[in-house]
């Protein structure tokens, strides 16, 4: 292990100390909300599309929390990339690009997932059923990246305690990460609840410790910060109506 240990709390310039601090908080805590929303339903894909039948409100907020956090993560991984790169750059990059896929792969599953939920409201659930069984094996390119899913937390998290980034208790709860189950349609295990709440213990101390760190926001800033945070709600609304 190198000696001389980085600085944990020094924001890159990309994504920035308060992006990058938001998404190290927000995104664990979001995809261990989506998993605590469904505990209490079986695991399989019937299972998920009859808990939708019944809990239709209960469960888009389970899947959009679960999918949210995914994509609340990729800012995360990459200050924690950065950080790791200061000292150990081949780790960094191989950690940070599979964990990055990983996410980007169970973004897809959630595009997989919403279409299913909306094949229960438009055939019912037993066609639905049927259509996701049928079509469970289908080819796609994400399936081949299965790997990178539970290998890129593990890479990342040789990387954090190489780099001294992370402690090691830390580091292995950022590696428990590696326990989440993958694929469509997949409910929660006691292993979805022990990565997500590692996850949680790993990255939400860094989070907070980047938001504290450096000068407090100016009223200039954070006007501007108003400003850009109504356009992007703006914006948001406006192509949801597409």
């Amino acid at each position: 292990m190198s000696s001389t240990r980085p600085p944990t709390h020094l924001a890159p310039p990309f994504p920035g100390r308060w992006l990058a601090g938001t998404s190290l908080v927000l995104g664990p805590v979001l995809l261990l909300a989506g998993v605590l929303l469904r505990a209490r339903f079986h695991f399989f894909f019937p299972d998920q599309l009859a808990a939708y039948d019944r809990h239709p409100t209960l469960m888009t907020a389970s899947y959009s929390c679960f999918a949210a956090g995914t994509v609340a993560l990729c800012p995360a991984v990459s200050a924690l990339v950065t950080r790791i790169g200061a000292t150990h750059p081949t780790l960094a990059a191989f950690g940070g690009g599979l964990t990055l896929l990983g996410l980007f792969a169970r973004t897809f599953h959630a595009g997989a997932d919403h279409l299913a939920f909306q094949l229960v409201d438009a055939q019912g659930r037993r066609a639905a059923t049927t259509a996701v069984a049928d079509s469970y094996q289908a080819f796609h390119i994400f399936q081949y990246t299965s790997f990178a899913i539970m290998l890129g937390w593990l890479v990342l998290a040789i990387g954090a305690w190489r780099s001294g980034v992370l402690g090691p208790v830390r580091c292995l709860a950022l590696a428990l990460m590696a326990l989440l189950p993958l694929g469509v349609l997949k409910g929660t295990t006691p292993l979805s609840i022990a990565g997500t709440t590692a996850l949680c213990i790993a990255l939400i101390p860094l989070g907070l410790a980047t938001l504290r760190d450096g000068p407090r926001p100016t009223r200039g800033s954070m006007a501007r910060f108003g400003i850009a945070a109504l356009a992007i709600t703006a914006l948001g609304f406006v192509s949801s109506l597409g």
